[in-house]
């Protein structure tokens, strides 16, 4: 089996000339149960939650890379604002379950550096944005996480006991770059970026992204820091993968780059002694990763890859909270969305975030509920199913509906998905034969469909009252196919 990452892959380009290529020998990958088990979820949602949910800003934390001093000190400060309210971990799993989720991802920690985590890892130097003359390091001695908010609860835990009681597979978020801790300078758009550093960008690079000069003041790169970071990033690590029962996913984002690329391995083949089937996510790892994620797009065509892959697109603009009701894409997109990446052999994860207080948008719980409602009744033909064929997994048509083509893992027949207006002609020929049997799925089971023979394709036209649940604003319904 090919298991690497496509070439294509925008992250694996970011890492390609210092990651080997080729994992060492002595690195074991997760286990062909792990990663069955991934291509079984089908369906999946994706949480972003942070010091950014405060601010209700788009973009998660990556907009403070933007904001004068005056705001990125004002940013951090938000740790002491961060108190949600309304978070309470066995609703939010119950919604998830009900959207018809079988997996959640969570950030423990994103770039902004907040662990939403109970760790006992310490800062211990941080950028104080308001110095006298610009920008210095300053020592302290902090966790900067939840723990030290208002709030004072290990969110984490809270969401992956709830996931282990309701059955769902655990996808724990962790950003390789810390933009709070300055040990992580100069890597992965830490906002300390020296001149000397060339990881990733130039300070005049970082300037002109900006929009304003930069100053620093002190070293910010020694041996010891580099030591810090290492370490303070595998225990993390650790922690993640020992408080919190079994993690079915852990997933990387950014990189940290070539220099401290050995210590990164190194931390690798010992979170896999840990959890010898928790998939990676191959972000800032390469062909050490045992999964990827294409984001907000789907390939046009199977990749030619046996690396699992799911791709992430968030449900608003925004994988945080998004407060504009419109920019809520239908539950027909999230449908349209899972069926297209089944038919090619992956996975759809849709991304959704709360509030400042742990509420999520009552546009996006009608869409998210209305997908639901539809794979309660259809579902049979998408979790643990696979690509019916690299070459032929699809039927496009003018008005811009689609028949999406998918298999039961023993074969025994094909799911046609139809997705938008009736009837459609299928060339059942091409598929089984003139002699197959079609039936269609209603909420009472399956019922004999006969199909009208026009030219050389059989039209099949799925109108009757019976036919299964299409939702409130779209229209799919589900077609078997045997012999």
């Amino acid at each position: 089996m090919n298991t690497k990452l496509p070439i294509t892959d925008a992250h694996y380009k970011c890492v390609e000339d210092y990651v080997e290529n080729q994992p060492l020998t002595t690195y074991q990958k997760a286990s062909a149960r792990a990663i069955e088990a991934f291509n079984d979820l089908k369906f999946s949602v994706r949480i972003h939650f942070g010091l950014y949910s405060i601010l209700n800003q788009s973009g998660e934390s990556w907009p403070f890379l933007h904001m004068n001093y005056q705001k990125k000190a004002e940013y951090m400060q938000l740790i002491n604002r961060f108190c949600p309210v309304n978070f309470d971990a066995e609703k939010w799993i119950a919604f998830f379950k009900q959207s018809g989720a079988k997996g959640v991802a969570f950030t423990a920690k994103h770039h902004e550096g907040f662990s939403l985590f109970d760790t006992d890892t310490r800062v211990h130097r941080r950028i104080n944005w308001n110095a006298p003359g610009g920008p210095c390091l300053e020592e302290c001695n902090t966790a900067f996480s939840v723990m030290e908010s208002p709030f004072k609860r290990d969110i984490v835990k809270e969401l992956c006991d709830a996931a282990h009681r309701h059955g769902l597979a655990i996808d724990l978020y962790y950003s390789h770059p810390d933009w709070y801790d300055a040990d992580f300078a100069p890597f992965c758009s830490h906002p300390m970026t020296t001149t000397d550093q060339q990881e990733l960008m130039s300070l005049e690079e970082y300037e002109e992204s900006l929009g304003f000069p930069f100053k620093y003041h002190g070293s910010i790169n020694d041996e010891q820091a580099y030591e810090r970071m290492m370490t303070r990033h595998r225990r993390q690590i650790e922690e993640l993968l020992t408080h919190y029962g079994k993690i079915d996913m852990l997933c990387f984002d950014m990189w940290l780059g070539k220099k401290v690329w050995p210590a990164l391995r190194d931390t690798l083949f010992y979170a896999r002694s840990l959890q010898k089937d928790c998939m990676f996510r191959a972000r800032g790892i390469g062909n050490y990763g045992d999964y990827y994620t294409p984001e907000r797009f789907i390939p046009d065509a199977p990749e030619n890859t046996d690396m699992p892959w799911m791709v992430i697109h968030p449900l608003g603009r925004s994988f945080s909270y998004d407060k504009n009701a419109s920019d809520y894409k239908g539950a027909g997109w999230i449908i349209q969305n899972l069926l297209d990446c089944t038919s090619k052999g992956g996975n759809f994860m849709v991304g959704i975030g709360p509030d400042a207080t742990g509420a999520f948008h009552p546009e996006a719980i009608k869409q998210m509920e209305e997908a639901g409602r539809w794979l309660n009744i259809n579902g049979q033909a998408i979790y643990g199913t696979r690509m019916l064929d690299r070459f032929y997994y699809q039927d496009h048509f003018k008005d811009g509906s689609a028949t999406y083509y998918c298999v039961p893992k023993d074969r025994s027949c094909i799911y046609g998905i139809s997705f938008g207006v009736m009837p459609h002609p299928l060339n059942l020929s091409r598929l089984l034969g003139d002699q197959a049997k079609i039936e269609l799925l209603t909420p009472e089971g399956f019922i004999p469909v006969e199909p009208t023979k026009k030219d050389d394709r059989l039209e099949i036209s799925v109108l009757d009252s019976r036919a299964a649940y299409g939702g409130d604003s779209f229209c799919a319904k589900v077609l078997r196919i045997t012999r």
